[in-house]
């Protein structure tokens, strides 16, 4: 009796900052990741012999590893996703290795955003979450920070003010990029149609509330959507989308105002967290045109600012100035893709047109753009250019507002 009372606490016992229950219920200790590898000892044992592997068992494989690489964490060990680690490794070794030579630079400066647009059309096809552009931005945030203060500030030729003001702009930019990150204004089911969504077998309670639209108490406990609200019934959150609401299909949410979810924060863009997140743009693109500029006028003294980057010579003589004018490079294609993306919002607000709604109109030859994507022809909602942005900048934040219910449209 003793050891089936010990057994049955076990469970509910805190985890350990080294333990984890693993993907089959178990709990286990991360000092056994190399212990009881049955799919991996099988997948090596028919490569070895020769044999074809069973159907699904890499993918049997990738979970285990996935499921058993943790970091040790208080109250249980975290999982580490793996699209977090390339960038970490990549971006310095190519970085540094442009640096060797012009040549070099002018392949890695080429290959590298083709990789990555490559592997975004790769995830976005999959309808899949990746932590893989998150964790670029971020770690190139902080690589550029960190080369800035190690290679450049102690040439001499920055000054305090001028390092202050790149601090406070990284500094700024990661704080509204936290608070993009908090809600884009997710819809969360109304209790109603939680209960709506129980079948009960036996007898319906009695409900002591009046017909409603003609709808007797028992029709309300079952209601459904009308035919009108069909096409704003969400069957995978169970709720009534506002107008201009959407679903992510990669979160898995509702959204009010749905803009378009952006792999560069892993999560949407919508009626929450749309201003904070042209504010994190906006930031970046100050901060790192300034920090561009600092750097430029440090390992190119002679050259004008704005044709520094097309041509310097001598550049290559020494690698700290090569490194330095390499990361000059790297920022300046990152800069000119959020600009554009800054551009696009953009005429976006100012035709009081989400992406999402861009999009659709764009499919059904309703809108217009040109060859750079921005919009040339006005919205649904447009109430021309200062009233767009009005609305815009004083439109509610608040996700805590009142949701429709089923009963509310029948």
């Amino acid at each position: 009796m003793a050891k089936r009372a010990r057994k049955a606490a076990e469970p509910e016992d805190p985890l350990c900052c080294c333990e984890f229950v693993n993907h089959e219920g178990e709990r286990t200790h991360m000092a056994a990741c190399f212990c009881d590898c049955e799919h991996l000892d099988q997948a090596c044992d028919r490569w070895l012999k020769g044999e074809a592997q069973k159907e699904g068992a890499l993918s049997q494989v990738v979970a285990v590893v996935q499921d058993r690489l943790r970091v040790p964490w208080l109250y249980g060990a975290r999982q580490v996703d793996l699209s977090v680690i390339p960038p970490l490794v990549l971006l310095p070794v190519l970085l540094r290795l442009a640096a060797l030579h012009l040549f070099l630079g002018v392949l890695v400066m080429i290959g590298l955003p083709v990789l990555v647009l490559w592997y975004y059309y790769a995830t976005h096809r999959r309808k899949g979450r990746s932590l893989f552009f998150l964790s670029l931005a971020l770690f190139s945030l902080g690589y550029m920070y960190y080369l800035f203060l190690t290679e450049v500030v102690p040439r001499g030729d920055v000054g305090l003010l001028q390092l202050c003001t790149v601090t406070i702009g990284v500094v700024f930019t990661l704080f509204f990029l936290a608070l993009t990150k908090r809600d884009p204004g997710y819809l969360k089911p109304h209790p109603a149609d939680t209960q709506n969504s129980v079948i009960d077998h036996g007898g319906p309670p009695e409900l002591a509330c009046a017909p409603r639209n003609g709808v007797s108490p028992a029709e309300q406990l079952y209601a459904r959507p009308s035919e009108s609200a069909k096409s704003n019934w969400c069957h995978t959150c169970r709720v009534v989308q506002p107008p201009r609401a959407g679903h992510c299909r990669i979160c898995g949410f509702c959204v009010r105002r749905l803009d378009h979810h952006c792999v560069w924060i892993n999560s949407c863009v919508g009626q929450a967290n749309h201003r904070c997140f042209l504010l994190t743009i906006l930031l970046f693109l100050l901060t790192s045109v300034y920090g561009i500029s600092l750097v430029l006028r440090s390992v190119c003294p002679k050259q004008n600012t704005l044709f520094a980057l097309l041509y310097c010579p001598g550049v290559y003589t020494q690698y700290s100035t090569a490194l330095c004018f390499t990361c000059s490079w790297y920022c300046s294609i990152v800069t000119g893709g959020l600009l554009h993306l800054l551009v696009v919002q953009f005429f976006n607000v100012s035709y009081n047109v989400t992406e999402r709604e861009a999009r659709l109109a764009l499919r059904q030859k309703q809108g217009r753009r040109h060859l750079w994507g921005l919009i040339v022809d006005t919205g649904t909602y447009s109430r021309g250019f200062l009233g767009n942005w009005t609305e815009f900048l004083t439109m509610s934040s608040s996700t805590d507002g009142p949701s429709l219910s089923l009963t509310d449209l029948v």
